[in-house]
């Protein structure tokens, strides 16, 4: 063991990285507005979509214009009463003005201009209009096409052959879009500029065509057609509907979604994250950016909220506070009815320890760097529903994994008990899962919030009894039954059935000697440290920490008849991280805790493709690591919209597969937040398919763990 230690001690593997602070500077971050529609248009046939330069969205239908009133309702349009009884056959906006025109069966008017630029046009003749900036206003339909200037007729245009997709107008100049080709109106007549398969949109930019098609797009030059970027079919949907440049954004329209083209990537918005309906039918985009998607069956919104890193955080603190509070844990609610968060109720769950860690470590972090009272308060209260496990069941330093009125638990009957308390029941089987959110826990209060002798014992006095329960029953977590409970255990028979190239082994092993350094720490008393010591030194423990992950691989291992796994678990993750601020804070000396940096390092260096903003904060306040891009990516990304949706990735034909590997990683590029499906941070960020359809929302905890590390640690400013 000293040969190792002494090792260990000769290379320098732990520096901190040195990096700028980075300013929490507002940003933009795509949130979801799906439009209350009025109930009349059920069933409705959603014909078109604009936005004028006002910034009011227009859906004209079967049944009438309708627009949106106040970003959250879309309602019959009776703003001009002596339109409010007429139905459109088109609308459009004029070209850069963005005015909007109107056109009925027997006129074409706007209301600008004092309503002075209007035409009478024979009845049934037109069903679409276009305009452009010179106020040429060009009416057709499957048979004819008229020129009008303002009021006055121009000529009549011959149509161009093929099937019409779309009429455009861009510096002045009228564009006719057919499937096979692309016609630009020249003295009155249609002149081919390009030909085509499959063709299904344009937009411009510059002296550029952007042409979209049934199999991706390509570039050609605006004045003779010529190619100037060759076709781009690795796209999330390659069957393009629509193409739009919003400033220099490009988005696309599809069946099966939208998406927009970023730096080395596209961006997808599908799922009820986004959409009330996959199939996108017509896009629209303000003057913020903001992008308006239409649907068969509604209008849905991008919109870019502008905001801090601190706005989320106060938003999630506050959500917590109103939505996910049971007894002081913080709890996922269950709706009743699908999406509709006013049927939730915040239930019991396996992990309510786990879970509540991440909000109780946030308000110990934000009391240590903001000195907030109320923070303090928080951490005290959620601390009083961890201290209840240890009291709330009859056994000596075993803690329930959560407690409830009798008659009230929501999951897992079997696991349940009477209490000794009058009205309580609580849960047994408690899990390895749970023991590391009371070393965390435990931990921080003590470095960061007890401040007098007496919060200091009370701290201590919780993991001195979890710590002796685990000693004095052979290195197990044993129930009500008298038996170890599946997943705590922590004795050498149990650990060494696993072979050193099995996680669990490592990362049991770490468990073990955390908690015995932690709890000699805050004790003072010596069987924690001998314990720790002959559980390295005989049993081999030291060296089961220090196992490299390069030798990790999964393997089927059966204990006890149970099943206990065969692929990387990555709850086994998130059971480290959380370990690691323990195991290396609370080491016995400074030989052990330069070793332990090693094992903290190694880890995060397999975890980097993840870029997780726990595993880079908690990292960095041990071992010194840190990837500050990826913690800014990943607290500016992680939605505001913490429902669960069922997302579908695997279809999409941008995305590069990576061979099959031990850590399930299947993309070379993590998606965004914003494309997975909501999870926590045990859950493998790169599953491409999953979810559910709303009937749980996470919390956002999540998100304030390394938000107020980060700020602790100054990697925020």
């Amino acid at each position: 063991m000293m040969k190792r230690l002494l090792t260990l001690l000769a290379i320098n593997l732990y520096c901190f990285l040195s990096f700028a602070q980075v300013l929490d500077a507002p940003f933009k971050q795509a949130t979801s507005v799906k439009y209350e529609m009025a109930p009349e248009l059920e069933g409705a046939k959603l014909k078109k979509l604009v936005v004028d330069y006002n910034d009011i969205a227009y859906v004209l239908t079967d049944k009438g214009l309708y627009r949106d009133y106040y970003g959250e309702v879309v309602s019959k349009d009776e703003t001009y009463h002596s339109l409010a009884d007429k139905n459109p056959v088109d609308i459009t906006i004029q070209e850069e003005t963005g005015i909007l025109f109107y056109l009925f069966k027997d006129k074409y008017l706007t209301n600008n201009f004092a309503g002075t630029i209007y035409g009478s046009v024979p009845e049934n003749t037109y069903d679409k209009i276009t305009v452009n900036k010179n106020m040429d206003i060009l009416l057709s339909s499957t048979k004819k096409a008229t020129l009008y200037h303002e009021k006055e007729k121009q000529s009549d245009i011959k149509l161009p052959e093929g099937k019409l997709i779309e009429i455009y107008t861009y510096e002045s100049d009228f564009y006719y879009l057919t499937d096979k080709e692309l016609f630009r109106l020249e003295d009155k007549k249609w002149e081919s500029v390009h030909k085509g398969t499959g063709l299904s949109s344009i937009t411009f930019k510059q002296d550029k065509i952007y042409v979209g098609t049934n199999d991706g797009y390509y570039v050609i030059s605006m004045f003779d057609g010529a190619e100037y970027k060759a076709r781009e079919n690795k796209l999330p949907i390659p069957a393009i509907t629509e193409i739009m440049f919003v400033n220099m954004d490009l988005w696309f329209a599809s069946a099966d979604g939208a998406y927009k083209e970023e730096p080395d990537r596209y961006r997808y918005f599908a799922s009820k994250r986004w959409l009330d309906n996959n199939e996108v039918t017509d896009m629209a985009f303000d003057s913020d950016g903001d992008i308006y998607l239409l649907t068969p069956t509604g209008l849905n919104k991008i919109d870019y909220v502008t905001h801090t890193l601190a706005d989320k955080a106060e938003y999630f603190q506050d959500h917590i506070r109103k939505y996910n509070m049971r007894y002081g844990f913080v709890c996922a609610p269950s709706f009743k009815e699908p999406y509709n968060r006013t049927t939730g109720k915040v239930k019991d769950h396996d992990n309510d320890g786990l879970w509540t860690t991440f909000y109780l470590g946030s308000q110990v972090f934000r009391y240590a760097t903001t000195g907030e009272p109320i923070a303090k308060r928080y951490v005290w209260e959620s601390f009083e529903a961890f201290e209840r496990l240890l009291t709330v069941n009859p056994l000596k330093g075993f803690p329930s994994r959560t407690f409830e009125r009798t008659g009230y638990k929501m999951s897992d009957p079997d696991k349940w008990r009477p209490s000794p308390e009058k009205e309580w029941e609580w849960k047994g089987t408690t899990s390895t899962d749970e023991y590391i959110a009371y070393l965390f826990v435990t931990a921080i209060m003590d470095q960061y919030m007890a401040e007098t002798k007496e919060e200091k014992q009370r701290v201590a006095n919780f993991i001195e009894a979890i710590m002796m329960h685990i000693i004095e029953n052979d290195y197990y977590f044993v129930d009500s039954d008298g038996k170890p409970t599946l997943w705590g255990r922590w004795n050498p028979e149990y650990v060494h059935k696993y072979p050193k190239h099995v996680y669990d082994r490592k990362l049991n092993a770490t468990h073990l000697i955390t908690g015995l350094q932690l709890a000699y720490t805050l004790t003072g008393k010596d069987i924690f440290k001998d314990e720790a010591f002959k559980m390295m030194d005989e049993y081999g423990y030291y060296e089961d920490m220090l196992t490299p992950m390069a030798e990790m691989r999964p393997e089927l291992i059966e204990y006890d008849g149970h099943n206990m796994g065969t692929s990387w678990n990555h709850s086994d993750d998130e059971m480290a991280f959380l370990t690691y601020w323990p195991l290396y804070h609370y080491a016995f000396n400074d030989t052990l805790k330069q070793a332990y940096s090693e094992v903290i390092r190694d880890h995060w260096e397999v975890e980097l493709p993840e870029r997780n903003a726990v595993w880079n904060t908690l990292v960095y306040g041990t071992s010194g690591q840190i990837n500050v891009d990826d913690v800014i990516w990943h607290l500016r990304e992680y939605n505001l919209d913490q429902m669960e949706y069922k997302v579908k990735n695997s279809h999409r034909k941008d995305i590069e597969m990576i061979p099959e590997n031990f850590r399930e990683q299947t993309t070379k590029q993590l998606l965004t937040p914003g494309e997975q499906r909501t999870h926590r941070h045990n859950a493998n960020p790169f599953e491409l398919d999953g979810g559910s359809e709303g009937r749980s929302e996470l919390a956002g905890d999540e998100y304030l763990l390394p938000y107020w590390m980060a700020r602790y640690l100054k990697i925020i400013e």
